[in-house]
């Protein structure tokens, strides 16, 4: 069972997400929200990182190839210390080092420049790759999007990973079903996607509620234990865009990139710790479970 503290990371990675993405007043708050539990669990549980050595070799990384989930990761690295959490209320703004994607020149703990759809899947294929070639034993961890899946990008990198046995590599899809335009489905299907990454020679984890911590933990536990059998692995998330915001999530696809009031954030952030005030009262001596880790998961 989890224990209380990760799923305090887990709340406040959630609400410095919002606060951030309210402070500016606009920004890609869907896709943020519906990947905060798998940056938990990667931040705070998987892998081997220092933020006193954000260039620590042999380091585990995660490279956000859908690179406009930035704040969520700024607020994952800040939860972890990589920078003070004051620097979140920068971002976007002019000479921030927290710009709307992934920018490995100007944010520390950054491992990736992101943001044209596909382009950072590929680099952590090539790290991976590197990492191999290097023997340090580092896990390479990478998130794309259900809408980035349309680009011909991710199948030729997909491709490759698996024709070099990258077992050392650790992707995610964020299957929230929307893209900026409608639904995947919609603009251009991408089912069925399991069967897919299969086709491509890669394992396959499938995590029916991706925004479920406790399905995360366990789902990042079976793929790290694939590791040595020659194959990468893909945990495809199901996730609901938004997550955790009912207006956000009622939006459908509108809330891709969109206006975001602080009024708006402070009430989505009071709404979201009473309600996990109200969950803790509810269970005493959760505070006390023990965090077993990245467990055994469901396999597809």
């Amino acid at each position: 069972m989890l224990n209380a503290s990760l799923k305090e990371h887990c709340l406040d990675i959630r609400c410095d997400t919002i606060r951030a993405i309210g402070h500016l007043g606009v920004g890609h708050i869907g896709g943020c929200l519906s990947v905060i539990e798998l940056l938990t669990v990667l931040y705070f549980e998987a892998m081997n990182i220092d933020p006193a050595q954000p260039k620590m070799p042999g380091r585990d990384r995660f490279i956000c190839s859908k690179g406009h989930a930035g704040p969520a990761v700024y607020a994952a690295l800040a939860n972890r210390g990589f920078f003070p959490k004051e620097m979140l209320l920068t971002l976007n703004r002019g000479g921030t080092d927290l710009p709307s994607h992934c920018d490995m020149n100007r944010t520390p703990g950054v491992d990736m420049t992101t943001g044209s759809l596909g382009q950072g899947f590929s680099c952590a294929v090539g790290a991976a790759l590197g990492s191999k070639l290097e023997g340090d034993g580092a896990v390479i961890y990478t998130l794309i999007g259900d809408g980035e899946s349309q680009e011909g990008q991710i199948w030729e990198a997909a491709m490759f990973a698996a024709a070099k046995k990258l077992d050392n590599l650790i992707a995610f899809t964020d299957y929230n079903k929307l893209q900026i335009d409608d639904t995947v489905e919609k603009v251009n299907d991408i089912a069925p996607l399991a069967a897919k990454w299969h086709a491509f020679g890669w394992n396959v984890v499938e995590v029916e509620n991706g925004n479920d911590l406790d399905a995360v933990l366990n789902a990042v536990g079976t793929a790290l234990s694939m590791r040595g059998e020659g194959s990468p692995t893909m945990v495809i998330l199901h996730t609901k865009k938004g997550c955790g915001v009912p207006e956000v999530e009622a939006m459908g696809a509108g809330n891709h990139n969109c206006p975001f009031s602080e009024a708006q954030a402070e009430a989505a952030i009071r709404a979201l710790r009473e309600a996990f005030a109200a969950e803790t009262a509810a269970r005493p001596g959760d505070e006390e479970d023990e965090d077993d880790g990245p467990a055994a998961g469901k396999e597809d």
